[in-house]
């Protein structure tokens, strides 16, 4: 038979807590008030390893200072250590939006680590007279400076994540740069011929400009590692020992292995301002705007396949109609065009909740820590996909290229300089509506020689690129 509920109290009154629950009576009263999502912090593993990094940090500053005895102390940092290793992860149950600018979450980790630590010196759960989650787990801090602390070095993890496949990505492009080196194709502007360029042109753009996403998360990353821990409720430190504030600070710099986390040098400023967030989310922004750029080229570049662009061909992964057969869809870019308009749409969410923000706390710092690690989640999982199930497989549709090329009124342009525009414009009229090669009229008309036209249309000349 189940062990019946134990009942806590909080300042509002008693409540029953499941008997084998790890949170206690806080968590309980946010699970009645906050039944939004059904996205819980257990659902965002790297936060709750750094709410426990920060309660562990706290522990062993707060016994450097002598706020809190060695036993104690001892106990929360065993507890919290056993929580990053992946303990009690399912104990994390309270959603991810909620009221309060984070204190459900607070709580939640402030109950866990009191259970687990009461049952590490031999007690049992809810016995806090032995080991308070507020007295002791949270000494010398507020939700206000351990909630925003933790979410950013949650987010810290995620951009290391991100950074990773972002590298693979680019590395896949740059691979297929230099696979499509000698591919002669027509690039395009507005949707046009516009001149000719290769194939591992268009593909080393691509990794170019990844390569420049990859440089400004690095740079919104740097920004995270500034922290208001040690500011308690609004940044005068009320209820910190001296010293406290540098060494917690110190210990999360041992713990995470982030040798850049610093304290703010204004507290108060930090703990209302949320502008980092801001900041990432632009970049991830302008990262999801690029990247569903490439995948709009992938899906043109490889549309038809008979009756469109048909340059490239994407690997198959699936039927795409359930009435026609033999249809293939491009699904794989579809799926990361979905994650860039989540991304984009965040970044909405995350602008109105910073903007929110009143005197000296931003109450809706839930919301934006929602928006940011499940974005990133995506968008890490979606470059993945990309990679792997995408990139790496696209092949080059060689003959259909050559066969453009050679059609194309582009390559006009590269003959203007020898022919002057009015004669080049003549020519290219005339083979668009004849729908004669160009190069076929230049030599009927003898406008200039064999050995001109060929230095003229090298894959050298027409792409600027150059040979070893």
């Amino acid at each position: 038979m189940s062990q019946p509920p134990r009942i806590e109290h909080d300042m509002i009154g008693e409540i029953s807590v499941p008997a084998d629950a790890y949170y206690g009576a806080h968590t309980a009263r946010a699970l009645i008030n906050f039944p939004i999502t059904r996205e819980t912090l257990a659902d965002r593993p790297h936060l709750v390893v750094a709410l426990a990094a920060v309660k562990q940090a706290a522990a062993a500053a707060n016994a450097e200072v002598g706020a809190l005895d060695r036993t104690r102390a001892e106990a929360i940092t065993a507890a919290c250590a056993e929580i990053r290793a992946g303990a009690l992860r399912e104990q994390f149950v309270v959603d991810l939006i909620q009221g309060g600018a984070g204190t459900s979450t607070n709580m939640n980790a402030n109950e866990v680590i009191a259970n687990r630590a009461l049952e590490l010196l031999g007690h049992r759960r809810g016995e806090y007279s032995f080991l308070h989650p507020l007295d002791h787990v949270n000494l010398g801090q507020s939700t206000n400076d351990v909630y925003p602390t933790a979410v950013k070095l949650a987010l810290d993890r995620h951009l290391a994540e991100l950074l990773a496949v972002l590298g693979g990505l680019r590395e896949a492009f740059s691979a297929k740069a230099s696979e499509f080196a000698d591919v002669l194709k027509m690039g395009r502007t507005q949707l046009q011929e516009a001149v000719p360029m290769t194939l591992g042109q268009e593909f080393g753009a691509f990794a170019a400009t990844l390569a420049e996403d990859e440089q400004r998360l690095a740079e919104a990353r740097l920004l995270l590692h500034e922290l208001n821990l040690g500011g308690t409720a609004i940044g005068t430190g009320l209820n910190a020992r001296p010293g406290y504030r540098e060494l917690t600070v110190g210990q999360l710099r041992s713990l995470t292995g982030i040798p850049t986390l610093v304290s703010s040098p204004d507290l108060i400023e930090a703990t209302q301002d949320v502008g980092v967030f801001v900041q990432l989310s632009g970049v991830l922004k302008r990262v999801a705007v690029k990247l569903s750029k490439i995948c709009n080229d992938l899906r043109l570049l490889s549309s038809g396949p008979q009756a469109g662009f048909g340059e490239i061909i994407l690997p198959a992964r699936q039927a795409g109609s359930s009435i026609m057969p033999g249809k293939v869809n491009p699904v794989i870019p579809e799926a990361v065009n979905q994650i860039a308009f989540e991304i984009i749409g965040n970044d909405v969410t995350v602008t109105l909740a910073a903007e929110g923000g009143q005197l000296q706390l931003n109450a809706f710092e839930p919301i934006i820590a929602r928006a940011l690690t499940g974005g990133l989640d995506h968008l890490t999982a979606g470059i993945r996909v990309l990679t792997e199930l995408c990139v790496h497989g696209i092949t080059a549709n060689r003959e259909h290229l050559a066969a453009t090329v050679t059609a194309s009124n582009g390559l006009v342009t590269a003959l203007g300089p020898a022919l002057g525009y009015e004669t080049a414009c003549t020519i290219a009229l005339e083979a668009h509506h004849s729908g004669r090669p160009a190069l076929d009229l230049v030599r009927e008309r003898r406008l200039l020689t064999e050995e001109q036209l060929r230095a003229l249309t090298t894959p050298e000349a027409l792409t600027g690129r150059r040979t070893a």
